[in-house]
Parts: structure tokens; sequence; C-alpha cells
């Protein structure tokens, strides 16, 4: 039975929805007095946080439609006014529903009086942050869900100047500014002023990226490499950059070349997930191919695949091309001031680098709105697969001028008679081997992360296998770098961090391991997994 107050809500949102469909769905529920439906898409309005909103699509405020995206315009219109922002660039990607966003948001924006600028088709996230810096726009919106399943879509924000006394430069937004954003939705006008005065960004814009880009490289080369954008908006944007760099034509995985919103080979187009890139590597296989380069679906992040010492491909883990990509550029005196910088949760291997190289080393939060917010930055990168290799025109993870690069050298290894792997061998002689890998530990919501880690906290494992616990950190009580999470660190050279997922009910455990033998540490690596799946069950 539908209570009363229910049906009001549903009864309201309908008379304010811009979409029929939508508003048809939900009369169709109520009349079939469907509860189940209406509670699951009226439990609250879709949470906006630090990467914007990001949800599965459907009807009512608890799911990525047309109307939460038009209530969340005007609340960002409405923080625009009061902080005297002026300007906004929209961009998209080919997700269902994404275009419409888009063009809503324009409107919406436009209709309060802001200067509009609109991309002119569905493009990487990347291309969205250079617009916001090169058009020197407020506000950048980006309508994507990066690798989420088909059945999500999202909004992501990004500012282009000094706000609140925070240097955003055009990264993503961060806290207080979200906060304050969600309070001006929960008030929006569910009526705003709509118009279509608003312009479309020039192809110029695009080129200007892909020369930017491409202007990168200093060293092109003959390397057969596999590219797929896993049917996502990267790959029109990363031929052009490879033929501007004067690169081969690279083998394209046919199968997942055009934008299709329903990512028909994969279930989940995240190519951190084990068989995501398995079509792409057959490529490989049959083709004999030096290098394989994948773009997720918004082109913000690169995934790479090399073929092993013992002839087997394997994807290679977000920390091992951080690491290499960062070495490379030091080493190409690309490098000379400024600092590098990763996330508490990569591995260490980076900071001790820099360090060697007496070039300045930051440890950020888990982000890319944090390692963007570091000053002078010249390099990032998180273990999320996640590089920002060129922040001056591109404030944020950027996978297709990272691939580039990437590209760049691995050709330039293979020229000295190594491969990447080879290369991190010779990084690992000096500092040891750095292992890292991970555990997710999925729960029944957010309240039993917390008491989790309290008990986790109180009770610490004192003893992992054989190896003495050193030192325990509350990461929410520190002064830097504060955010929900434990570090421990053991004899033996283990870190063990674990916090909650920031989009998901689950807890994510990130393990390092650090010592002289390969074999030793995959051994210890595995043991440690085991017995931390126990504690955290």
């Amino acid at each position: 039975m539908i209570s009363a107050q229910l049906k009001k809500e549903v009864e309201d949102w309908i008379k304010h929805d811009p979409d029929k469909e939508s508003a048809k769905q939900l009369t169709k529920w109520l009349n079939e007095s469907n509860e189940f439906e209406l509670k699951r898409c009226f439990n609250g309005f879709l949470q906006f946080g630090t990467a914007g909103l990001r949800g599965a699509l459907g009807p009512g405020p608890s799911c990525m439609n047309r109307a939460v995206v038009a209530r969340t315009a005007t609340g960002i219109a409405a923080f625009m006014e009061r902080n005297n922002l002026k300007s906004v660039v929209i961009g998209r990607d080919a997700r269902h529903g994404s275009k419409e966003f888009a063009l809503d948001s324009a409107e919406i924006f436009a209709g309060a009086g802001i200067s509009t600028f609109l991309l002119p088709r569905e493009l990487p996230t990347p291309v969205l942050a250079f617009a916001v810096k090169k058009l020197k726009a407020d506000v950048g919106i980006m309508v994507t869900a990066s690798h989420n399943p088909a059945s999500d879509n999202g909004y992501k924000v990004y500012l282009g100047g000094n706000v609140k006394g925070i240097n955003f430069s055009g990264s993503q937004i961060i806290s207080p500014i979200d906060n304050e954003i969600s309070a001006d939705i929960s008030k929006a006008n569910l009526t705003p002023n709509r118009s279509s005065d608003f312009k479309m960004v020039s192809e110029d814009l695009i080129d200007d990226y892909v020369r930017v880009a491409a202007s990168l490289v200093t060293k092109p080369n003959n390397l057969k490499i596999v590219y797929t954008p896993i049917h996502g908006v990267g790959a029109e944007t990363f031929l052009k950059v490879l033929k501007a760099s004067k690169f081969l034509d690279p083998l394209i995985v046919q199968e997942q070349l055009k934008p299709d919103p329903d990512f028909p080979t994969t279930k989940f187009p995240n190519p951190e997930e084990i068989g995501v890139m398995d079509l792409s590597i057959e490529y490989a296989k049959k083709s004999s191919a030096d290098l394989v380069i994948a773009n997720d679906p918004d082109a913000d992040r690169c995934a790479v695949a090399i073929k092993d010492s013992t002839g087997t491909w394997r994807v290679l883990k977000g920390d091992e091309v951080g690491v290499a990509l960062g070495l490379y550029l030091i080493e190409k005196g690309r490098i000379r001031s400024g600092a590098v910088a990763n996330s508490l949760v990569s591995s260490t291997l980076l900071s001790k680098i820099a360090l060697s190289n007496k070039i300045k080393f930051s440890e950020t939060l888990t982000g890319f709105k944090w390692i963007s917010k570091v000053p002078n930055l010249a390099y990032g990168y998180e273990e999320a697969l996640g590089y920002c290799v060129d922040p001056k025109t591109v404030n944020d993870k950027d996978g297709i001028s990272a691939a580039i690069l990437i590209a760049e050298m691995a050709g330039d290894l293979k020229e000295r008679g190594l491969t990447i792997e080879g290369y991190l061998e010779q990084v690992y002689k000096n500092f040891g081997y750095h292992l890292t890998d991970q555990i997710s530990i999925r729960v029944s919501d957010t309240n039993k992360s917390e008491l989790l880690l309290k008990k986790i906290l109180d009770n610490p494992p004192k003893v992992l296998l054989n190896f003495d616990l050193e030192s325990i950190e509350n990461l929410n009580a520190q002064k830097e770098l504060s955010t929900p999470g434990i570090r421990l660190k053991y004899s033996g050279g283990i870190r063990v961090i674990i916090r909650p997922s920031g989009t998901e009910a689950k807890l994510k455990c990130y393990i390092e391991v650090i010592g002289d033998s390969k074999l030793d540490l995959e051994k210890l690596m595995s043991q440690v997994k085991q017995v931390l799946i126990k504690v955290l069950s």
C-alpha cells in the first residue's frame, strides 16, 4: 500500500518532470500501486558529492534523469551567482541520457544569464578539462559516469579559478564547495528559466587539444600498437593525437571502436577489471603487437598491456605505469622543477624516486580532485589508472595524453633493448621490489563500513602472518590528510590502508609489500590478502 506521503511526493515530482517518458513511468507505477519501484526511486535525492552526481538511470529523485540534472544545474547556477562566477562550459560522453542532460544544463545556465558554452558532440573528459582552462571558464560540467556500468550516468563539476580561497585552476570541486552546491540544489527553483542563447564550442578548440597533446611527444616511433576505447568516446581524439605525433596507425579493436552506451562486449567497462582487455590482448597476440593501450569510456584513464619476460600478455597495474612514466619524464629532463604526486593508496615508490632526484613529492588524499590541487604540480598519478602529464593545460587525469607518452616511452625503451617490465626491474634493483594489490569487501551499508573501521582501529591485528604491527594511523584524525580510513604498517615492509569506497557500499583495502625477491613478495602478497579477507569479513 502506497502511503499518502509517498503518493504526494511522486505526484509533485511528476508535475515538474521535464521528461514525459519518465513522468509516464512514474504515473504507471502509481496506478499499479508499485510500492517497491516507487520507494526505490524516491529514497532521497541522489547525493551530490565531490565527484558531483553519479547513479543509475531511472525516474525520481534517487536516480539520474533530466529532472535531477535540471535541479542540479539550477543549484549550480545559484552557487555561481552568489560567488560572482559568470561562465560555464559543458561536455558529455555517449552514455544513455548524456546528450539530453548536457542540453538541459546549457538551457538552464543560459536562462540564468550565465555565459554558456557547449561542446559540439560526445568527447573525452580531458577535452572538457582542457576547455575550462582554454576558455578561462569559471565552471566546467562533464556529463559522464566514466567507467561505471551501462545502467549509470553522472555529472562531474570543475572550477576554473580561485573560489573560496582555493585555487582550482580547472580541476574538480572539493569540500566545502560540494556541500554548498548540495544545499543550493535542495532549494532549486523547480521551473527555472531556460534559454537557447548558448554557444557551441568551435572545432578549433578540439584541434588545439590535439595539437597540445601531440606536442608532448619528442620522439615518435614505429611501435605496433593495439588500441581500444572500450565502446567509449576516446578513439576519434586519440587517433588524431597519434597521427599528429607521427606514430604509426594503431590496430584498432573493431568490436569496441564505436561509442555504444550499452557496452556490448563487457558488463563493466573498466579496464582494471579482470577480462575487460581480453579482446584487445587477443588482437595483440594475433598481430605480434608491441603494446596494448586502452582508454576507459570517457578516456580520462589509460590501461596498458605488455608481453612479459615469460611471453605472457598481462595488464600492467596502475602503480607500474605510474612509476615507469614518472621516472621516464624525470630522466628525460621533462620534470626539472615543481612537484610530483600520487595518492596515499598508491605505491610509495615514486616518492623514493623523486627524493633521489631531488624533486619535491606530495602524497595526497585519494582522487584526482586532490592531486590536481598540489602546488606547482608537474606530474601526478593514482593507482586506478589515472595519470596527469600536463597539468598546465589539463589539470586532471588524461588518458589520451598519458597514452601518447606511454607509447613514446615504450618505443624509446625498445631502442635501448628494454621493455617497460625491464625498465621497472632496474628501478626495483635500486629501491627494492614494491608490489601493490587491493581487495574489496562488500558491506550491506555505509554504517557497516564505519563499524568495521572502528573495530580495526580499536583492536588492530597486532601480528600479520609473522610480522609485527609497527604503527597505526587513524587517517580521519590527520591534520594534513584527513579522510575516513586506517593506515597500518608492519615489519617486513608491509603497508595496509583500509578505507570505505567513495561510490559503493564497500571497504577497500590497499596493500603494498616491499622486499628484495619478487617471487617471495608475490607469495607474501597472496598470504596477506587471505588473512585480511578473514579480518574484514
